[in-house]
């Protein structure tokens, strides 16, 4: 596990917020490394208003997601991992040991190809101990033609020929080149509403802080499943009626809260 990024102790450990705060920090880290865009930041901050109507809490929803998601990454014959500059920042570790857990490689794919930022991305992951990672040498790349962004350009041996991409936070473009391509696509994504969400095969509303370490523990309890087991988890689950549960599990959590305050200000 990574160690924290709090060098200079402003933060206090009993401070209520202090986990939010020092995954804020890695991301600040992340920026001034290169690993991290300056949108990066909003795309956290946009994250951590989410969290907060969940709970901050992963739900039963996010594990009935998180069980089909390691089945599917499991049964799939070219599975890969997508990296960007915030889960490279915020889990390198978890991300390295995802990938050892169901045979998936990492890829490294960026929206914005800042000169320097693949490199910098490449280091994080390596120094956590990535292996053969896909997406580094850019002089390699090659095209999906379905997309215009930045993150048209893929590794040959990855995402281009992959069967199910794992896309870990949001990007609604990417999701939907990759359906139309006939992939199959799971995203971790804080909002349940958002074209990543709807468009995905199996949607984790959950932070990636918190569901992929918990991906990795279901890993290692399905691995020793026979196919056909793993096959009727990912069978079973309903995304569209998951993603639905979720949405009314935050209009509950929202009135909890409602009531909550009103009743402090009386």
């Amino acid at each position: 596990m990574r160690e924290d990024v709090n060098h200079d102790n402003t933060l206090p450990k009993d401070h209520p917020r202090y986990e939010s705060l020092e995954y804020r920090h890695r991301i600040i880290e992340g920026m001034k490394n290169l690993v991290v865009s300056e949108a990066g930041l909003i795309a956290q901050g946009r994250g951590e208003c989410f969290d907060y109507i969940l709970g901050e809490k992963t739900s039963r929803f996010a594990e009935k997601a998180i069980m089909a998601a390691v089945a599917l990454l499991l049964i799939s014959e070219k599975p890969v991992i997508s990296v960007n500059g915030n889960t490279a920042a915020l889990i390198p570790h978890e991300l390295v040991s995802l990938s050892n857990a169901v045979s998936a490689p990492l890829e490294i794919n960026i929206f914005y190809g800042k000169e320097g930022r693949v490199k910098a991305i490449t280091d994080v992951l390596t120094d956590a101990g990535a292996l053969n990672l896909l997406g580094t040498d850019e002089s390699e790349m090659v095209e999906i033609e379905e997309l215009s962004s930045n993150r048209r350009r893929v590794d040959p041996n990855g995402i281009k020929i992959a069967d199910t991409i794992f896309v870990p936070l949001e990007d609604g473009d990417r999701t939907e080149a990759l359906k139309r391509l006939e992939r199959k696509v799971i995203a971790i994504d804080l909002n349940p509403i958002s074209r990543t969400a709807i468009w995905a095969d199996i949607t984790i509303v959950d932070n990636i802080v918190r569901a992929v370490p918990k991906m990795i523990e279901v890993a290692e309890e399905l691995k020793n499943l026979k196919k056909e087991e793993l096959i009727k988890i990912v069978k079973d689950f309903d995304n569209k009626k998951n993603i639905q549960d979720t949405l009314e599990m935050i209009k509950q959590y929202i009135e909890e809260q409602k009531e909550a305050a009103f009743n402090i200000l009386k």
